[in-house]
Formats: C-alpha cells, structure tokens, sequence
C-alpha cells in the first residue's frame, strides 16, 4: 500500500512539473514586466521583506503593551529535606538534635503575572527604528521592481535580437546557396575562375557559423527572459512586439528633457533611511542612560497535601497577590555607554558621507544614462543609413559580378560589408531600448512601487 501511494505521489508531481514546463506564454513587452512584478523571484522575496518589516513593527510596538504570563507548577517531593532542630526543643538532651520533616509531600501552584512598561527610552526609539526599518523594507522593494524592470526589458530585447540575426542570417544563407550554385554553373561553363566559387563558399561557411551560433545564443536568451519573468526556464514563450516596433516605441527626444529632484532616486532615498537609521543609533545609546520605570501585578493560588488530592472539591487553595513598581536607574558604566554612543556618532558620519557621494552619483547617473540615451538614437539612426547603402553596394555588386565586371573578391568584400551593417543595425536597436530602460530607471520613471 506504502509503494503505491509513494508511485502516485510521484506521478503527481512529475505531471505537474511536466505541465509547468509544457505551458505556453504570450507577452508583449508591458505583460511580461507586469508578470515579472508579480512572479519574478528576487520581487517574491521583496515582499516578504516588507511583511518581515511589518511583523517587526508590530513586535516593537507590543514590548510596551501590557504583558500577561502564568505559570503553573506541581511538585512531588520524593525524598522531602529533613531538617535538624535542637533537641531540648522537644524535651530532650541539650547539645542533641532531632530529625524533622517540614512541609507536605506535594504541593501546586497557580501564578497570573501582568507586567506593564511605563517609560522605557529604549522602546520610543526603538519605535521610530521600526518605522524607520519599514521605510526602508519598502524602498528596497521598489528599487527591487525597478531592476525586475529593466531586466525584463534586457532579457525582451535579447531575444528579439536573437530572432531578428537568426532570421537574417538564414536569408543570408539562403541568398549565398543560391548565388553558389549559379557561379557554380558559370565556372562549369567555363566563364569564371574556380577562386570565384571558392569565395562564395567561405563566405557561406561563415554564415552557417554564425547562423550556429545564433541559435544556441537565441536559445540561452530565451532562457534569461523566463528567469527574469518568473518562470520554468524550459518554458514556451511567444513574444508579440518586434524589435522594430519596441524602438520606433522608445525613440523619444523630449524624454531627455525629463528632470528629476535627486531625492526622489531609489538609491538616495535608501542611503537616507541609513542615515536616519545611524541617527536612530545615537539616540538608542543615549537613552541607555536615562532611568526606565515599570510595573507588575499579581495572583497566585497554592495548595498542599501529602497525596495527589488537587483535582478534589474539598482541596483548600490558599491565594496571594503583588503590586509592584521597579525604577532601573544607570549610575556608572566605566565609559562603556560613552565608547557606544561614540561608535554610534562615527557611524553617522559615515552614512552622511554615503548620502554626499550618493546625491553626487545619482547626478552623474542621470547625465550619463542621457548621454547613452542620446547616442544610442544617433547610432541607430548612423547604422540605418549605413545598412540602406550597404544593401545597395552588395546588390550592385551582385550584378557586375555576374556580368563579369567585378571580382569574387570585392563581391565577398561587398557581403561582409552588408552582413556587418545588419548585425550592427539589429545590436543598435537594442541598445535604444536598453539604454531607455536605464535612463527611467535612474530618473524613477515608472512608479512601480505597491501599496502595502
């Protein structure tokens, strides 16, 4: 029965691994980024981050609420103490002593205790540093989404490219297949040199390379975007946007004319929740040093019998009660508090430095992320021009060499030319829609920040 219930169990899992890896996805470029937001690992735990940071909160905040314990206890005295009295106690010789057993055998007991926090320095700070804590869980998060984001773009674009030289390369083999076996028939017919066909099939060899290599690359890229998007790497996914489409898409001049008051950058935001967090620090040391005021109360019962009798009606418990303040007041500490909070105070100016060079960075991330911006749209436009003579170079090319007025050579010259200006032209692509990417990651565009 134990084997047939592990077979099924395993068939079960089996089929539902198999399943996820046999579904199929559509997505165009907004789709994937929204599943990713919800899916992607890394923004999984970043969630959990801020719930971690929520819980944390609460368990602050409860350490100056009321707090109620109870203990109950029961002990049997096996071997109860015997304890020796003076003899003459009892009527008999001075200088002896009689054994005495005092107490029951058993005895329960009962004890409900409500302690109260009434003023704690520590715990005021250690609520600001809860809230503090939060911020920053909630900073994190969206600094998570805005690079689940610009992953998600990056992972996109590659596979488009992938496709777009996958695509490119098997025309060019096909055009190249076709112009061989045309030159073959010429050189057969004696009208053109062996080194003309010879040529061609270098060019061809190379082509069937890359075109290798381009599949296996398309096939890795495939797999990035999945991680990225938050699924089983083996998955179907079918992209609806074009590259062509996604860069007509992000070519946008006035987008460079975008602002943004540095405060408002995730990493700076971050960098001040570690400053306030150092403030935070100096605060909680000096309250170390101010007296801290608490209460409790009490109730207790016990009972006491020579047998087990506690469950019985006729059992007599005996009841007790306290009502208790405690006042904790730190006198001398030998310069231990003094060295913490001095720890403290450099590690603010530390986390104010970070904040300096952070504003600074942020300054430069954003001049450097326009300026890539700005030359990936100039270069895209270069590589279009450069491809639209290149097409035409290589196919005036093509004719003079079938009518005998140019060599194999500059043909193949012509063709390397042509096949270089693609790549280039595809890569430049991209690079428009990465180069955006970055540009809103920097300039905190996109607002992808949940409400929690």
């Amino acid at each position: 029965m134990n084997k047939l219930i592990i077979f099924f169990s395993f068939v079960l899992v089996a089929s539902i691994g198999y399943s996820q890896q046999d579904q199929k996805y559509n997505f165009t470029l907004e789709q994937a980024i929204t599943f990713a937001l919800d899916s992607n690992y890394t923004a999984i735990n970043a969630r959990r981050d801020i719930a971690i940071a929520i819980k944390k909160k609460w368990e602050t905040t409860a350490a100056g609420l009321p707090q109620l314990d109870a203990n109950i206890s029961y002990i049997n005295n096996l071997k109860q103490p015997v304890t020796l009295i003076p003899g003459e106690i009892t009527g008999g010789d001075p200088g002896t002593f009689v054994p005495v057993t005092f107490g029951t055998k058993e005895n329960a007991s009962a004890v409900a205790t409500l302690n109260q926090l009434i003023f704690d320095g520590s715990y005021l700070v250690g609520l600001q540093a809860a809230k503090t804590f939060l911020d920053f869980s909630e900073n994190s998060e969206e600094k998570v989404q805005l690079e689940v984001r610009r992953g998600v773009i990056n992972a996109y674009g590659s596979v488009l490219l992938s496709e777009e030289l996958v695509s490119i390369f098997e025309l060019n083999k096909t055009n190249l297949e076709k112009n061989l076996i045309e030159t073959r028939a010429i050189y057969e017919n004696g009208f053109t040199e062996e080194e003309s066909v010879e040529q061609l099939e270098i060019t061809l060899l190379n082509i069937e390379t890359q075109l290798k290599n381009s599949r296996r690359t398309l096939i890795i890229a495939q797999q990035m975007l999945n991680l990225a998007i938050g699924i089983d790497v083996d998955s179907s996914v079918l992209l609806m946007d074009t590259l062509d489409d996604l860069t007509q898409k992000n070519i946008n001049l006035s987008f460079l004319d975008e602002t943004i008051n540095v405060e408002e950058n995730i990493d700076y935001k971050i960098a001040s929740n570690l400053t306030e967090q150092r403030t935070l620090e100096i605060k909680l040391e000096k309250s170390f040093s101010i007296p801290n005021l608490s209460a409790f109360v009490n109730y207790g019962t016990q009972a006491n019998s020579d047998y087990f009798s506690f469950l019985q009606s006729d059992q007599k418990w005996y009841q007790s009660s306290m009502l208790g303040v405690s006042m904790n007041i730190p006198i001398i500490s030998s310069g231990q508090r003094s060295a913490r909070t001095q720890q403290a105070k450099i590690s603010l100016e530390k986390a104010e430095t970070n904040l300096t060079e952070t504003y600074q960075r942020v300054l430069l991330e954003i001049s450097t992320s326009k300026n890539n911006y700005w030359f990936a749209i100039e270069n895209y436009n270069d590589t279009k021009k450069n491809l639209e003579l290149s097409e035409r170079i290589e196919a005036k090319n093509q004719i003079k060499f079938m009518e005998g007025l140019a060599t194999s050579f500059d043909l193949r010259l012509a063709q390397i030319q042509l096949y270089t200006a693609q790549q280039s032209h595809f890569e430049s692509m991209l690079r428009v829609i990465t180069t955006k990417a970055d540009l809103e990651t920097v300039l905190n565009t996109p607002q992808l920040r949940n409400n929690n």
